[in-house]
C-alpha cells in the first residue's frame, strides 16, 4: 500500500512505545494486515528476504551481512532464510539497547522445524486488520473497553451519520484488509478469492503437505457457516467428511494461521476454562461472505447469518484494540450449561486500582431477569454480568449506572 493511501493504525503508539524499549520486535497477524507497511514506516534499511539477490548476503553470512545495515533494520519476510534469525540473536545478545530489528513474516517458520530462537530476544506485536476506528482515523483517547470500565455515558458520543442495518453490514463485508479498501465490489470479491485459494492450498500445504485442500475448504465453509457459534466438532467434522482426528488438526492449522480465533468460556473457576467449549471466530467478516459467496442483501435475508456476522464483526473491532492494550484484557464468552442463556462477549479488564472489572455484552440487559438459580456457573459470592445479588466487593464511591436502550426499526 503507498503511503498516500497509508491508514494510520492503532498498532503504531504500541510498537514505538515497546521498540523504544526492546531491541527486536516482530509484527504477527493475518497474511496481509499491514504489517510490512508499519515496520517500513519505523525502520531507517529493510531486507526483503524473498527477493533472491537481497537474500543472498545473508544466506552467505547473516552476521555480517546484518551488521552492514544501518539500525532499525526491517527484515521482511525473515522465514525465507530462517538463518537470519540466529544473527539477530545473537546481534541482540551483544547488546546496545532498544529499536535495532524489526521482523515481518509468515507464521509457518515457527510452527515447523527447528526450536524458536528468538525466545527472549525477539517479542511478538499481535496486528489484526484494520477496524472501523482506524479508516475513520479516530486513533486518539481511549480503546472501546477502557472507556467502557469508565462508567461515563459522555465517552460515547453518538455520531452525526450513524449507518443502518444495511450499513453495517456493508462495512462488515468489505472487512479490514487495507488492499481493498479502495476496490470495488468486484475486484474486492477477485482478491479475496485469491486470499482464501492462497490460504486454504499453499499456507496450508507449507504447514502441513498432508492436507487435502478439497476438504480443509469444506471443513472452512462450516466454520464460516458457523462463525461466532458452539458447533460441535461433529457437526464440522461432518460437512467436512473427516474423521475427528483431522477436524481437530484443521483447527489447530487454521487457528496457528491466525484467521480462526477461539474464545474461550467464561466462568468463575479458572481450570474450567480450559475445558468449557470455546466459541469459534473467523476473524474478518469478508472472508465469511467469500467462503459463503453471500452480498449484502442475501446476508439481510437470513436472520442467523445475519446475527453471526454482526457478532464476528463486533468483535473484529474490539480485538485489535485488546491485543494492543496494557494490561491485556481477557475476551471470554459466556453460555449456560443448559445453553437457555448466553452472553456473546465477556471482557476481564484490571483497572489502575488492580481489581478486575468484567464488562458485557450489551445484550445482558435483557438477560437479568435470569436467576442466579439458573446461572450454574455462578457461585454464591460472585457476580454476573450486572447482577449484584449476593455480591459485597464494594468500594466507596462506586456508583451503578443504567441506561435504557431503544430499538429502532432497521432502513433497508
Amino acid at each position: 500500500m503507498s503511503d498516500a493511501r497509508y491508514v494510520p493504525r492503532l498498532a503504531e503508539a504500541r510498537l514505538e512505545q515497546l521498540f523504544a524499549e526492546l531491541p527486536a520486535l516482530s509484527l504477527v497477524g493475518p497474511r496481509a494486515t499491514g504489517k510490512t507497511t508499519i515496520a517500513l514506516r519505523h525502520a531507517r534499511s529493510s531486507v526483503s528476504l524473498d527477493d533472491p539477490v537481497e537474500a543472498g548476503a545473508f544466506r552467505d553470512d547473516p552476521d555480517v551481512a546484518l551488521r552492514a545495515l544501518p539500525e532499525p533494520v526491517l527484515l521482511d519476510e525473515w522465514q525465507t532464510v530462517p538463518n537470519v534469525l540466529g544473527a539477530v540473536k545473537r546481534a541482540v545478545d551483544r547488546g546496545s539497547g532498544g529499536g535495532r530489528f524489526l521482523l515481518t513474516g509468515s507464521v509457518r517458520a515457527r510452527l515447523v522445524g527447528k526450536p524458536w530462537p528468538g525466545t527472549g530476544r525477539i517479542v511478538d506485536l499481535q496486528m489484526y486488520g484494520l477496524t472501523e476506528r482506524e479508516i475513520a482515523g479516530k486513533l486518539a483517547g481511549d480503546p472501546f473497553l477502557g472507556r467502557l470500565v469508565q462508567a461515563d455515558i459522555d465517552a460515547f458520543p453518538m455520531p452525526p451519520n450513524p449507518p443502518d442495518l444495511l450499513g453495517y453490514v456493508e462495512l462488515a463485508l468489505r472487512g479490514g484488509f487495507p488492499d481493498v479498501l479502495d476496490l470495488s465490489a468486484d475486484a474486492r470479491r477477485a482478491w479475496l478469492d485469491g486470499y482464501l485459494n492462497q490460504l486454504l492450498t499453499r499456507d496450508t500445504e507449507d504447514l502441513d503437505g498432508a492436507r487435502d485442500p478439497a476438504r480443509l475448504r469444506l471443513y472452512f465453509e462450516a466454520l464460516a457457516l458457523n462463525t461466532a457459534g458452539l458447533a460441535r466438532h461433529k457437526t464440522l467434522d461432518e460437512a467436512a467428511q473427516i474423521d475427528h482426528k483431522t477436524g481437530l488438526a484443521y483447527q489447530r492449522l487454521l487457528t496457528n494461521l491466525l484467521v480462526l480465533d477461539i474464545l474461550p468460556a467464561w466462568t468463575t473457576n479458572r481450570l474450567s476454562r480450559m475445558t468449557r467449549t470455546g466459541k469459534r471466530y473467523l476473524v474478518d467478516t469478508s472472508l465469511v461472505a467469500a467462503t459463503l459467496d453471500v452480498d449484502e442483501l442475501g446476508v439481510l435475508r437470513d436472520g442467523d447469518l445475519l446475527g453471526r456476522i454482526i457478532d464476528t464483526f463486533t468483535l473484529a473491532q474490539i480485538r485489535p484494540e485488546a491485543a494492543l492494550s496494557s494490561p491485556k484484557p481477557r475476551l471470554y464468552h459466556l453460555r449456560t450449561r443448559d445453553g437457555r442463556h448466553d452472553i456473546d462477549l465477556v471482557a476481564e479488564i484490571r483497572d489502575p486500582s488492580g481489581r478486575i472489572v468484567r464488562a458485557l455484552e450489551h445484550d445482558v440487559i435483557r438477560k437479568l431477569p435470569v436467576t442466579q438459580e439458573a446461572l450454574h456457573e455462578v457461585r454464591a459470592g460472585m457476580e454476573c454480568g450486572i447482577r449484584i445479588e449476593g455480591y459485597s466487593d464494594f468500594q466507596v464511591g462506586d456508583a451503578i449506572e443504567c441506561y435504557s436502550l431503544e430499538k429502532v426499526a432497521a432502513k433497508l
